[in-house]
C-alpha cells in the first residue's frame, strides 16, 4: 500500500464515523519531545471532531480537529512516527511505516461491533454524576439536594471533578496495608480536601487521616462545622496553620497544595520531599520570585514585554519546581488542573515517588536552563541538602 492510499483509507474512515480510537506512536527520531498521540471521536457542537491528545514526555496537550480536515494533521504525525493502531467499528488496523514511508497494513475484522461513543461529550461521565446528590456538595452549596448543579456552579463542579480524577489516577501509588496520611495546605473553603476524603473514604472505603491547613482562623471553623455536620468524623480535620510551623508530622503519603502564593508553593514542595511523599498534587498561584531574577540577554526580545516576562516567568518557575522533583527521584508532570477559561491558573505539578536516579546528562539540562535564566530558585535553596548529592 502507498502512503497516500493509506490516508486515502485512514481518513475516510475517521470521517464517516466508525473510529473508536487510534494511538500514533515510535517517534523516528530520539530526540522527539513527543512520544505517542492519542485520538478519539468528539462530537462539539453537533459537529464530529477528532481529539488529539498529544502526549510529551511531562506534559499533555489536545487538538480537537474537524473530522473534515484531518488529513494535513495526520499526514504530519504519520512521517514522523513508525507505527498507528486503530480500532474502528467492526475493525482493528495496524499500520507500520518504513523509513522511506513504505506501508505495511493489517486489517482484522472483530467480533466486536464497538461504536464511537459521543455520548460524554454531551453529557461528560465524570466520577462525581450530574444528578447524584452527594452531601459535601449539597453542604457547599454546588448542588441542589436532588443532585442538580446550581446555577453559576457547573465550573466548580467540573474543578471538583477534575481534581478526583488525579486522585484517581494516584491510587496505585498510595500503601494499602496502613492509614494514608494526607495534608493539604492553603486548604480554603476546602471544596476538594471535602472531595478527596469523599473518594477515599466514601467512595473507596480507604483507611485515611486528612489534614487541611490554612491561615484563615474563619474558614477553618466553618469548615470544621461542615465536617461535624456530615459525620465525617476524626479521620478528616481542619487546622489553623501556616506551612513553615506545621511540624507535626515526619511521614507524609500524599501532599496537596493548592494555590499557594508565590514561594509557599516552594516551601510546600520541599516539605513534601522530606516527607518522602509518595504523591504530590500541586497548583501553583502568583509566581513572582524568577520575575525579578530574570537576566538573560538571549530572551531579551521577549524579556522587554512585562506582560509577556511575566508569563514566562511563571511557566519557567513550574518548569524548574518539576524538574527539581525529577532530580529528586519523583516521576513528575505538568498538567491542564482546568481550562484556560475558567482561570488562568491552570497548570497542576503532579509528581509521584520513583527513586529513579537522574543521568548526568539531565542535570547539566537542568544547570544549563537555570545559568541561562540568572535564577538562583527558592526551592533549590530549600533543597539544599537533599539536592547536594545530585547537583554537587
Amino acid at each position: 500500500m502507498e502512503f497516500e492510499e493509506m490516508m486515502d483509507a485512514l481518513v475516510s474512515r475517521m470521517a464517516n464515523g466508525t473510529l473508536v480510537k487510534a494511538t500514533i506512536s515510535q517517534p523516528r527520531l530520539k530526540s522527539e519531545e513527543l512520544k505517542r498521540i492519542r485520538l478519539k471521536p468528539v462530537e462539539l457542537q453537533g459537529e464530529l471532531h477528532i481529539q488529539f491528545e498529544y502526549q510529551y514526555e511531562r506534559i499533555l496537550k489536545h487538538e480537537n480537529v474537524p473530522a473534515g480536515k484531518v488529513r494535513p494533521v495526520l499526514d504530519g504525525l504519520l512521517r514522523n512516527f513508525r507505527q498507528m493502531q486503530a480500532s474502528f467499528t467492526g475493525e482493528d488496523v495496524q499500520v507500520r511505516l518504513s523509513k522511506k514511508l513504505k506501508v505495511s497494513w493489517k486489517s482484522g475484522r472483530t467480533d466486536t461491533k464497538a461504536a464511537p461513543n459521543l455520548s460524554h461529550n454531551r453529557k461528560k461521565q465524570y466520577i462525581l454524576e450530574e444528578g447524584k446528590p452527594y452531601p459535601f456538595l449539597v453542604r457547599l452549596g454546588v448542588q441542589t439536594e436532588d443532585g442538580k448543579v446550581k446555577k453559576g456552579k457547573m465550573d466548580k463542579f467540573r474543578q471538583i471533578n477534575r481534581f478526583t480524577e488525579y486522585i484517581a489516577d494516584s491510587l496505585a501509588h498510595l500503601p494499602t496495608d496502613r492509614t494514608i496520611r494526607i495534608l493539604d495546605f492553603g486548604s480554603g473553603k476546602s471544596y476538594l480536601t471535602f472531595a478527596l476524603y469523599h473518594y477515599l473514604r466514601i467512595e473507596k472505603e480507604l483507611d485515611v487521616r486528612v489534614t487541611g491547613l490554612d491561615l484563615k482562623k474563619e474558614v477553618i471553623e466553618e469548615c470544621r462545622q461542615i465536617a461535624s455536620d456530615l459525620g465525617y468524623g476524626e479521620d478528616l480535620e481542619f487546622l489553623v496553620g501556616d506551612i513553615n510551623d506545621y511540624n507535626d508530622e515526619t511521614a507524609v503519603d500524599m501532599v496537596v497544595t493548592l494555590h499557594a502564593c508565590d514561594v509557599a508553593t516552594d516551601m510546600a514542595l520541599a516539605r513534601a520531599v522530606r516527607w518522602n511523599a509518595d504523591v504530590i498534587l500541586s497548583v501553583p498561584c502568583c509566581q513572582h520570585e524568577l520575575f525579578s531574577q530574570l537576566d538573560s540577554p538571549e530572551l531579551g526580545v521577549m524579556l522587554q514585554h512585562g506582560l509577556i516576562k511575566e508569563r514566562f516567568a511563571a511557566l519557567a518557575t513550574d518548569s524548574i519546581r518539576a524538574e527539581l522533583l525529577s532530580l529528586l527521584g519523583y516521576d513528575a508532570q505538568l498538567l491542564e488542573f482546568i481550562d484556560m477559561a475558567h482561570t488562568p491558573k491552570n497548570i497542576m505539578i503532579r509528581a509521584y515517588k520513583t527513586g529513579r536516579t537522574a543521568g548526568p546528562e539531565r542535570v547539566t539540562r537542568y544547570k544549563a536552563f537555570r545559568d541561562m535564566l540568572g535564577a538562583e530558585p527558592f526551592m533549590e535553596r530549600e533543597l539544599k541538602k537533599e539536592l547536594a548529592p545530585v547537583l554537587g
